[in-house]
């Protein structure tokens, strides 16, 4: 059996939960709602205020299924009640984010500044550090995947070299920087 699958969603107060004839989850809370199609040979049942994703036999599909439907069904509650969020840096002399409206314009060195568009859903955060010279932008919204995929396309306009480490990178994520020329030359 799948541990994930195995396990249940605990639902808060203010969070309902409804599926339909075709296993669309419809999930509602205080932030919004959010809707997802799981495999149809899966069942989603509640009691009082747990969610259980149970499979009816062990096939190979049904197994892959089970604990991807779960996930997905408890970030979608963690979604409407406290929301997702990725934190970007900004990391170089002339490198700048800043809002224009509810996009991101992003000047990164190119002969143009980079215009990201918000999608429905996800808001931009910017904040500005002096003491060490970076910026953060933070990615916020309540669809994990939406908030994912926009954090990682921002981070594709200038991925984090790997001489100075300068670019756009997640927080917390180490880049491993090469030896220059000159190091490698003196071995």
């Amino acid at each position: 059996m799948s541990r994930i699958g195995q396990m249940g969603i605990t639902l808060p107060a203010n969070v309902t939960i409804s599926v339909d004839a075709m296993n669309v989850v419809t999930v509602k809370g205080p932030k919004g709602e959010l809707k997802e199609q799981i495999a149809r040979e899966l069942t989603v049942a509640q009691e009082e205020n747990i969610v259980k994703v149970t499979r009816p036999d062990n096939l190979r599909r049904a197994r892959s299924q089970h604990g991807l439907a779960r996930t997905l069904i408890n970030n979608m509650v963690e979604g409407v009640t406290k929301g997702h969020s990725k934190t970007l840096e900004v990391i170089g002399v002339g490198y700048r984010a800043q809002l224009e409206g509810r996009n991101l314009l992003l000047s990164m060195g190119y002969s143009h500044p980079v215009r990201i568009q918000a999608v429905d859903g996800v808001n931009f955060e910017v904040k500005a550090d002096d003491k060490s010279r970076t910026m953060q932008v933070i990615v916020s919204g309540i669809d994990k995947a939406k908030v994912g995929q926009l954090a990682a396309d921002i981070r594709k306009v200038r991925k984090p070299e790997p001489y100075k480490g300068k670019g756009i990178r997640y927080q917390g994520e180490t880049v491993k920087l090469k030896a220059g020329k000159r190091a490698a030359a003196k071995k």
